[in-house]
């Protein structure tokens, strides 16, 4: 047995009809984090949304220059971005853990649609005025005490269950 590297992995390219917006991510190294899955998943788009939005040093480290690749942009407010989707065509999905949320490995996604999935704050989550805007709202199932995972751990999770389906 031999361990592949970036250059002999057999892995077919393939671009997925899915949006990634980040409502206030703003820790570097989890933007960085998150280039790198968005790249390692084929999503279309990543679109950071808020304030004070910086690529710098931090995040490039973490992203492993996958900045250079993935198509990305910045927007202040992501409810325009939400909206915008919306109106082209888009299931808006949020990834949060709610009243009503329904766990992600039951949860059957559209083929026929994009998809925007949206991701929340590193502290507070996904904004109350996303989630009401949301076509559903979905949740990862966990077994400890604790009640939440890191924004780039979930969004791994979320992204996986999603291209397992589309493919």
């Amino acid at each position: 047995m031999k361990q592949l590297t970036h250059y002999n992995t057999n892995f077919k390219k393939h671009t997925f009809p899915i949006t990634l917006v980040c409502d206030n991510v703003t820790n570097a190294p989890n933007i960085g984090s998150l280039f790198r899955i968005s790249d390692a998943f084929g999503i279309e788009e990543l679109i950071l949304c808020g304030d004070g939005i910086i690529l710098g040093r931090k995040m490039t480290k973490t992203s492993r220059a996958t900045e250079k690749t993935v198509k990305y942009k910045i927007n202040e407010s992501a409810t325009e971005v939400i909206e915008q989707l919306k109106n082209n065509g888009y299931q808006i999905i949020s990834l949060e853990i709610t009243s009503t949320s329904k766990p992600i490995h039951s949860f059957k996604f559209l083929k026929e649609k994009p998809i925007a999935l949206i991701i929340g704050d590193e502290n507070f989550g996904v904004s109350e005025t996303l989630l009401n805007n949301s076509d559903a709202i979905i949740h990862i199932d966990m077994f400890g005490q604790n009640s939440s995972m890191n924004v780039v751990q979930a969004t791994n999770i979320a992204l996986y269950e999603i291209t397992k389906q589309l493919l």
